[in-house]
């Protein structure tokens, strides 16, 4: 039986150390960072690799390509690709070809992933950043207009799903009024919940289809002072499952990150028993790995059907044209430009 787990891993080939941990743990799914990549026939090889050791050809192998300043695959061997932002501001000066840009650049994105047998995209970002907030959002942010983030990111969320690969709303209910980045520091957000209602939750109850959600490591004073999101039971179950209605695989952002106290078995024990299905780790560090391990569940029950209904969304990419994508694509930029 597989746990309820995602890892990463150190290099760009596996340890004899790494392929005897994932065979004895059974993960459900690993994560890919730039650490990991080289080139094409190289990542092809490392996520055959990874799925050899839990003996399943459709393990989930997820990475955060969104485009911008996170983008796990770089040029010169992949075309960078705009960041989030850029549709936002081509959406104030044509909608249409905004929709169309940010379907077009999720299908190239998607496009360059499953030639690798990546197929879970750690994406759109749908929170909605508020002026003077951290800048870990930024330009990862589709808009500062609730609304907006919910057009463009239907249109990112078909263009993923269009080309086989599945894609990850984050980080609900929402990390655009964080004062810290998260990778570093607790943020407390204190905006009383009716505001959060009508702005932060917005994008994600309105894409609540999307078929897997990842938390933030964020505390909101008006719904659980004392635990962010990932760890808050009262926040999973009362905002993220009833007032947002997102019935799909949530895992948590990553344990390792500082925003989160506590050992890492403590931290993977919390965000399970809040209702996360999946509990992310990253850094590809074995102690670190091994103690999350001691923790993680068997996946099983509700958390088992929530992820074989996202797998379940994987299909064939339907028929596309790359070249033309891009040139379209480059086309209706140069609009916003």
């Amino acid at each position: 039986m597989r746990t309820r787990a995602v890892y990463g891993c150190s290099g760009t080939a596996l340890t004899d150390e790494e392929r005897g941990f994932f065979a004895e743990t059974k993960p459900w799914g690993f994560i890919l960072f730039a650490r990991n990549i080289v080139d094409r026939a190289q990542t092809r090889r490392l996520v055959d690799s990874l799925r050899a050791t839990v003996n399943d050809a459709n393990a989930p192998v997820l990475i955060d390509q969104e485009g911008g300043r996170v983008a796990r695959l770089k040029p010169p061997e992949w075309k960078e690709r705009p960041a989030a932002a850029r549709f936002g501001a081509l959406h104030g000066i044509a909608v249409e070809a905004a929709r169309e840009a940010a379907y077009l650049n999720a299908r190239l994105i998607a496009h360059d992933l499953f030639e690798l047998g990546i197929n879970v995209d750690c994406t759109p970002v749908l929170d909605v950043p508020i002026e003077g907030a951290n800048d870990v959002i930024g330009d990862r942010a589709l808009s500062h207009d609730p609304a907006i983030v919910v057009d463009l990111g239907r249109t990112v969320i078909a263009g993923m799903i269009d080309s086989g690969v599945l894609p990850v709303m984050k980080h609900v209910p929402g990390h655009g009024r964080a004062m810290a980045d998260s990778h570093l520091a607790l943020p407390r957000v204190t905006t009383p919940r009716e505001d959060l209602s009508m702005a932060d939750f917005v994008p994600f109850r309105g894409l609540a289809d999307c078929p897997m959600a990842m938390t933030a490591h964020v505390v909101y004073e008006a719904i659980d002072p004392r635990r962010p999101a990932t760890t808050s039971p009262k926040i999973v179950n009362e905002i993220i499952r009833g007032e947002i209605g997102f019935g799909g695989l949530l895992m948590s952002d990553d344990l390792s990150m500082k925003a989160l106290d506590g050992t890492l078995g403590a931290r993977a024990k919390a965000a399970q028993f809040a209702g996360c299905d999946i509990v992310l780790h990253c850094n590809g560090g074995m102690d670190e790995m091994r103690e999350v391990a001691k923790e993680a569940k068997p996946l099983e029950g509700a958390s088992l059907k929530r992820a074989d209904a996202a797998l379940g969304r994987l299909a064939e990419p339907e028929a596309f044209d790359v070249v033309a994508g891009e040139a379209r694509l480059a086309e209706l930029l140069r609009t916003a430009a």
